[in-house]
């Protein structure tokens, strides 16, 4: 589901199974990223799909990219695998205007 910047944020500081997602590549994680985000490269392919299998199913998910394309498609797999609540931030990092942190090495 994709959702407003406000509500996305809003959504990872109420809900205590919240979970920031972030699925950029490697080199624009080390860019920058929201603070709390954990990295799953979706262009891993079955590697992403392996990785999100591990993940717990009844969190909330937030999850972001560079524009929200690769988010929106991470959103959808995720539901095909099961996930209920996986948020995608429209427009991504690109139009965020909360937070973002250098990620530790």
């Amino acid at each position: 589901m994709n959702i407003s910047q406000q509500e996305w944020w809003q959504g990872t500081q109420e809900h205590d199974d919240a979970v920031i997602l972030d699925v950029r590549t490697l080199d624009e994680w080390n860019d920058g990223i929201i603070p709390g985000a954990t990295n799953i490269d979706i262009y891993q392919g079955q590697g992403f799909i392996a990785a999100l299998e591990e993940l717990d199913k009844s969190k909330t998910y937030y999850v972001y990219c560079r524009s929200g394309a690769r988010s929106a498609q991470a959103c959808n797999v995720m539901n095909q695998l099961g996930f209920e609540k996986a948020y995608n931030l429209i427009g991504g990092i690109m139009q965020w205007d909360g937070p973002v942190i250098q990620p530790q090495q």
